[in-house]
């Protein structure tokens, strides 16, 4: 699981947090791990693209290494198709399989979003995948991520200013599902899911489990679609410039 940004290690233990020990399977593990280096916040298509060549230098380790599947831990995707070209293994986003579980679930979604800036990465996936029609609406509540302390000390403001914008989405949107606009928004899940009568879908655990379900099937994305490159360049990210 890759965390696109670069975080300290409680934060990678907080995104941890998020898995239920019900959840868990003797024969898979997850190992969370961060960019080396990028922007805090995903606030822009600048500090996208530095995330989607650090997750790429991140994912390459990780096959390296022996692991049998790779997941950005983000509702940016952020690297997934260069991985896909690079690597033999399953990758897989966390917006991708979100929306399309969501247009499962319901026949109009809405993202519940923290911050504003953040529209272009759910815009950029949404047009990658062909659901924007299903998008019911984005609702952010304009408060600006803390990619280390996630929500953390902040529940009594946060939460409630979450379930108002989700209940917005569904009864004046006319949404049936709603998507957490960032696995940094996990915490929120069993409060908002609690509240509300339509599927509230937690990002980082439907990433999880789609990554489970194709090593259980043993499939992983197509070559054709994704073709790998003729020469890599995998000492690219160790180099020193000149």
């Amino acid at each position: 699981m890759i965390v696109p940004v670069p975080v300290p290690p409680e934060a990678l233990d907080g995104f941890a947090a998020q898995f239920p020990a019900h959840l868990s399977r003797p024969d898979i593990s997850i190992e969370f791990c961060c960019a080396a280096r990028g922007g805090s916040a995903l606030d822009s298509p600048c500090e996208g693209t530095i995330a989607d060549a650090f997750c790429l230098d991140a994912g390459m380790q990780a096959e390296a290494e022996g692991f049998a599947a790779v997941c950005v831990n983000s509702m940016s995707d952020s690297g997934v198709a260069a991985l896909r070209s690079r690597l033999s293994i399953p990758v897989i986003g966390t917006a991708a399989p979100t929306y399309h579980l969501a247009s499962q679930l319901g026949r109009r979604f809405s993202i519940l979003s923290m911050w504003d800036r953040w529209n272009w990465l759910y815009d950029k996936v949404l047009g990658e995948t062909g659901l924007s029609h299903r998008l019911a609406s984005i609702r952010s509540i304009d408060v600006a991520p803390d990619t280390s302390e996630l929500l953390s000390g902040k529940e009594d403001m946060v939460f409630p200013k979450l379930l108002e914008a989700a209940r917005q989405a569904v009864e004046s949107d006319g949404a049936d599902v709603l998507v957490l606009g960032s696995t940094t928004m996990h915490q929120s899940h069993r409060f908002l899911q609690e509240r509300l009568d339509v599927p509230v879908l937690n990002p980082g655990l439907v990433a999880f489990k789609t990554c489970e379900a194709l090593l259980d099937l043993g499939l992983a994305h197509s070559k054709r679609a994704w073709p790998a490159p003729r020469g890599p360049s995998d000492g690219i990210f160790q180099e020193k410039a000149a």
